[in-house]
């Protein structure tokens, strides 16, 4: 039996709507599925505005300009994320500022991220790691008292919540992603949802090539021309129509993950009560959609025996991220406030199961048999 750590899922309906997008003669952005996907997000998180992007990258990269984020900015994050969330900071020339994370949740930990803020906290910037939320009204409250802006990035957390709202809903503006790796798919895609309304009418020239094309189109000025800094931020309609498709079944895919989620938590739990591992934790007021199911080894070498075990049954699983504070970049643009004990110790004892929308209990029970099989008589 050999599992992948991760297949995209498929709704069946994508070839279908990819054809009638086709049908359409209109391919680039803004078509007919665009349209059907950002009122799907209007509906769905009650926000703004949504620009459905090439990839949850280019989203984040989006929130820095409409953000105004420039040299002499800096930008709280967790070290502990994909280099997307510190490359978008940098690459206007700010900083980022690492700060450690919390050991129950791999979040950014709230009390480090207080203790960043200075004159110069120009926005603080959320993970929602493993699609298990952040502490949002906390951030919330804090960007009040400081005046900072809140870009939540929730690539992992498409269908999670916090105190019953999505979490997309959460932060001034949020970013989403359909990479192929996500619980929600479109090859390579992304999204900015934006929840303040101070935001909207600049994103409609920022998305369009920094020009006012949207207001031409809406038959308000009789030639569009460069207004502001701005890039291609609009993805194809071919994608969008396979993201629409899969939104559909947004739902349905999400609870097929859950349940391979709620079946490995309950089939380690021996393992934890044994002192073996310790198996990740969701807090009682979010909601997981389920996107990873980890749990830390006791020490790094462990870990990498029990990886290179899992490997020669079959069975991918793997690490995640190298913290970002000690990789060559995060050195040369970015500084550490505070201890990074938690995120340098768990980064290098967390693995990850296979986890996908068709995994069959069998091959979930098979993963769960060879980790016990590990264990035996240790």
């Amino acid at each position: 039996m050999k599992i992948p750590f991760n297949l995209p899922p498929h709704s069946h309906n994508e070839e279908k709507y990819i054809s009638q997008a086709i049908a359409n003669r209109k391919l680039s952005g803004e078509g007919a599925f665009n349209k059907k996907v950002v009122e799907w997000f209007k509906t769905h998180l009650k926000c703004e505005m949504a620009v459905i992007t090439p990839s949850c990258t280019s989203a984040l990269e989006m929130a820095m300009v409409l953000a105004n984020i420039g040299p002499g900015d800096e930008v709280i994050l967790p070290s502990f994320t994909f280099t997307s969330t510190a490359n978008v900071i940098a690459l206007y020339g700010a900083i980022p500022v690492f700060v450690d994370v919390d050991a129950d949740t791999l979040n950014m930990n709230i009390d480090a991220m207080e203790k960043a803020i200075t004159a110069k906290t120009k926005a603080v910037m959320p993970v929602h790691y493993a699609g298990v939320a952040c502490q949002m009204d906390r951030i919330m409250a804090l960007s009040e008292k400081h005046g900072f802006i809140v870009v939540a990035d929730a690539a992992q957390a498409i269908f999670s919540s916090y105190k019953g709202k999505p979490t997309g809903a959460w932060g001034h503006m949020a970013a989403y992603s359909f990479h192929e790796t996500k619980n929600i798919v479109c090859g390579e895609g992304g999204a900015l949802i934006i929840n303040d309304k101070r935001f909207v009418e600049r994103a409609e020239i920022v998305r369009d090539k920094g020009t006012n094309r949207q207001q031409f189109l809406n038959g308000q000025v009789d030639k569009y021309t460069w207004q502001d800094k701005g890039s291609s931020y609009l993805q194809s309609e071919l994608a969008v129509a396979f993201l629409y498709a899969q939104l559909e079944d947004g739902e349905k895919i999400t609870a097929h993950r859950l349940a391979h989620w709620n079946q490995y938590h309950q089939g380690f739990a021996d393992l934890e009560k044994q002192g073996h591992i310790a198996r990740m934790h969701v807090p009682g007021d979010c909601q997981t959609n389920a996107h990873i199911y980890y749990f830390a080894c006791k020490t790094a070498e462990e870990r990498g025996k029990l990886w290179a075990f899992l490997k020669e049954n079959d069975i991918q699983s793997t690490t995640h991220y190298v913290p970002l504070h000690s990789a060559p970049a995060g050195l040369k643009f970015g500084r550490v406030v505070g201890s990074m004990a938690v995120t340098d110790d768990l980064a290098n004892r967390i693995l990850r199961m296979p986890m996908y929308a068709d995994l069959s209990k069998d091959e979930v029970a098979f993963v769960i048999d060879k980790v016990h099989e590990f264990y035996k008589g240790k």
